[in-house]
């Protein structure tokens, strides 16, 4: 332990409400997204559906080329300035869509967060900082619920705000930005202490050169099949939970953000109240086995459910879904060495941001023709029965490498 890791709970307090405030920003902006881009591209809503992945691919795409660089100049000049950065491009990024005349500016928008939006990346990497290597399940558990109660202080804002107007809520979010910049340039500490810090090399800077330093690590690259499979097929969310819900339930804009808010709620819950005792009772390999058990299971669900309170119950069965990410980056964590945790994160975010455009294109591009006139059945469902499929899938290689390792 260098003496960086000495002021734990100062330190990750700071992180914590950093990350809080920079999802409470992102999480406002959901429930108005299908109205803005309706308004400003003067289109429907299954053609929105299919600009809204669009969207978010030029998102995924800048974070997938962006990514392993914000972690790896973390690794050289420290958290603390990363983390600042990508705090302002998003603030930007909510200052250009609030105004946005057109659809470009709207992309525009997406391209610039998804380059400075390396907060969970830089987060995650002050976590190896400051903690023991078996101490990291238990606070990525935790920061997944700051995550996740971002997200019930957003989007409930983000519903409400929007009955005022669909550029509203962004100003909103712009304002929240500020207000964590000054939190973070006033109050957030640096936790990688100089003798911890290692050379920038082009080389490892890029997605490509991280995934084949993720062949050094041993144990890494596989894990890292599970989690593209994982993102990919839980993009289902970020990409059409407003529209489908719009779809299939016809709900308001404050609806759409209660739903989420209360998605927020549990998935908080499981993640910073039951994470630690999941690993305690069954071991991080088994807790991901759960959670992708559940997360099929709520797909296939959300495909047949007909009414709020039984999509409420679903996400009760949803919510161990949440320990899927934390527990294998803890697992992948503990075979890195100290001075390449920006790296890790940032090749992590490389693989989610890849995975992620993908599928929010795929998911974008199935409701919208499954919305159309031309296909053979309307309906809003498929996309989550081919996510819950998916999911299977998921489970079913993650099984595979872990009897491998016993085997090995």
């Amino acid at each position: 332990m260098s003496d960086a890791k000495a002021p734990i709970n100062k330190a990750f307090v700071f992180v914590l409400i950093t990350v809080l405030l920079d999802m409470v920003g992102f999480g406002i902006i959901i429930p108005v997204l299908p109205q803005l881009i309706e308004t400003v591209g003067h289109v429907d809503l299954a053609h929105a559906a299919v600009i809204g992945g669009w969207m978010a691919a030029a998102y995924s795409i800048a974070q997938f080329l962006f990514g392993p660089l914000m972690g790896n100049l973390s690794d050289r000049f420290g958290r603390r300035p990363l983390l600042l950065i990508a705090v302002f491009g998003l603030g930007v990024d909510f200052l250009m869509q609030a105004l946005a005349p057109n659809l470009a500016w709207l992309f525009a928008g997406r391209v610039l967060a998804g380059i400075c939006g390396a907060s969970w990346i830089i987060a995650n990497a002050f976590v190896a900082d400051i903690s023991a290597p078996e101490d990291r399940a238990r606070l990525y558990g935790i920061m997944g619920a700051a995550f996740g109660l971002g997200f019930i202080i957003g989007p409930a804002i983000g519903g409400l705000l929007g009955t005022f107007g669909p550029r509203v809520p962004f100003y909103v979010a712009a304002a929240v930005s500020v207000v964590n910049l000054i939190f973070g340039w006033f109050i957030l500490p640096e936790t990688l202490a100089p003798q911890n810090r290692r050379p920038f090399e082009w080389s490892r800077a890029n997605p490509f050169g991280a995934f084949r330093i993720f062949a050094s690590y041993k144990g890494v690259l596989p894990m890292c099949l599970v989690l593209a499979m994982f993102f990919f097929f839980t993009s289902v969310y970020p990409a059409l939970w407003p529209f489908w819900s719009k779809a299939r339930f016809g709900w308001s804009e404050a609806m759409v953000g209660l739903t989420l808010a209360m998605f927020g709620v549990v998935m908080a819950g499981f993640q910073g109240g039951l994470s630690g005792g999941f690993v305690r009772w069954f071991g991080e390999r088994k807790t991901v086995a759960i959670g992708l058990l559940c997360a099929a299971v709520a797909a296939f669900g959300y495909g047949v459910v007909w009414s709020l309170p039984l999509v409420f119950v679903l996400m009760f069965v949803h919510g161990p879904e949440g320990f899927v990410h934390p527990m294998l980056t803890a697992l992948m964590s503990k075979n890195v060495p100290e001075n390449a945790q920006g790296e890790l994160q940032g090749g992590l975010s490389a693989i989610m941001n890849i995975a992620m455009m993908l599928g929010t294109v795929f998911y974008a591009q199935l409701f919208g023709y499954f919305m159309s006139e031309s296909a053979p059945f309307q309906s809003p469902n498929v996309a989550f029965f081919v996510a819950g499929a998916g999911m299977v899938g998921a489970l079913a290689v993650f099984l595979w490498l872990i009897g491998h390792e016993r085997e090995a």
